[in-house]
């Protein structure tokens, strides 16, 4: 199925992949994700995106505060979901049924807020649709 200008939900993932390019081919894949998405005006991420972005790059890859407080505020330019208590209740469903982490829910729940049919991420199964969204993982 092909995703076309569907709207698309972006984990933090693939921000920090596009954003630091240690990793060379997890990189390119995630810029070429990004860049499409955003020309297409498909991307959309979340409140909690936005704050993990921030955590992993400042505590696992030791970047300055204000660099990647600069590197998140560009990355908010995205239309994003904030995340609110309905949200919060619809994560902690779906953590129950899917049998999934709440951080993970909390995504899927804010990708279907935003209507997405597709989830990047690889944080979760490949091919795989939760409430309607289908997870793709694009690393492998």
């Amino acid at each position: 199925m092909s995703v076309g200008r569907s709207r698309c939900f972006l984990d933090t993932n693939i921000l920090v992949y596009a954003w630091s390019d240690k990793d060379i081919s997890k990189h390119e894949q995630a810029r070429l994700i990004l860049s499409e998405r955003i020309k297409l005006n498909s991307a959309v991420i979340s409140t909690q995106v936005l704050q993990e972005f921030f955590n992993v790059v400042t505590t696992k890859m030791g970047c300055d505060k204000l660099v990647a407080k600069e590197a998140m505020m560009r990355f908010s330019r995205i239309p994003h979901v904030e995340v609110n208590l309905a949200l919060i209740q619809e994560a902690i469903d779906i953590s129950i049924l899917s049998q999934l982490s709440f951080w993970d829910s909390l995504v899927i729940a804010s990708a279907e807020h935003a209507n997405c049919r597709v989830l990047y991420t690889e944080d979760l199964n490949d091919g795989q649709t939760i409430r309607g969204v289908r997870i793709t993982n694009p690393f492998i």
